[in-house]
C-alpha cells in the first residue's frame, strides 16, 4: 500500500508557474507508476500526466503538453508536476495517483489516491 499527500497548490495569475509535489509513504514507492489528474467543478476527473516506475517513460494530456512536466525522485518518494504558462482553464483540484501495474490515462485504473490540492489560475 502507499499513501499520497499532495502539496503546492494555490491561487496564481495566468502565465506564471507552479510546482505540485506528491509525497508517498512506503518503501515500495519506486515500484509504482504515478499519475496526476485534475477535476474542475462540474466536470469529470481528467488525465494530466503519468510517469512510469523508473521515470523513464512519461505521457501527457494534449492540453498540457509542452507546458507541464512530470518527474519523480525515488530516493525521496516524491513525484512532481511542474506547471508553466498556467491558464485559467487549468483551474481544478489536482490529484496524485499511484498504481503498481497500470500505466495509462484512465483514472479508474489507479488504485491509490491523494486528497488533492487546489490550483486556481486567475486571468
Amino acid at each position: 500500500q502507499v499513501q499520497l499527500v499532495e502539496s503546492g497548490g494555490g491561487l496564481v495569475q495566468a502565465g506564471v508557474s507552479l510546482r505540485l509535489s506528491c509525497a508517498a509513504s512506503g518503501r515500495t514507492f519506486s515500484t509504482y507508476n504515478m499519475g496526476w489528474f485534475r477535476q474542475a467543478p462540474g466536470k469529470e476527473r481528467e488525465f494530466v500526466a503519468v510517469i512510469n516506475w523508473t521515470g523513464g517513460s512519461t505521457n501527457y494530456a494534449d492540453s498540457v503538453k509542452g507546458r507541464f512536466t512530470i518527474s519523480r525522485d525515488n530516493a525521496k518518494n516524491i513525484v512532481y508536476l511542474q506547471m508553466n504558462s498556467l491558464k485559467p482553464e487549468d483551474t481544478a483540484v489536482y490529484y496524485c495517483a499511484a498504481d503498481g501495474s497500470y500505466y495509462g490515462s484512465r483514472w479508474r485504473n489507479f488504485g491509490f489516491w491523494g486528497q488533492g490540492t487546489q490550483v486556481t489560475v486567475s486571468s
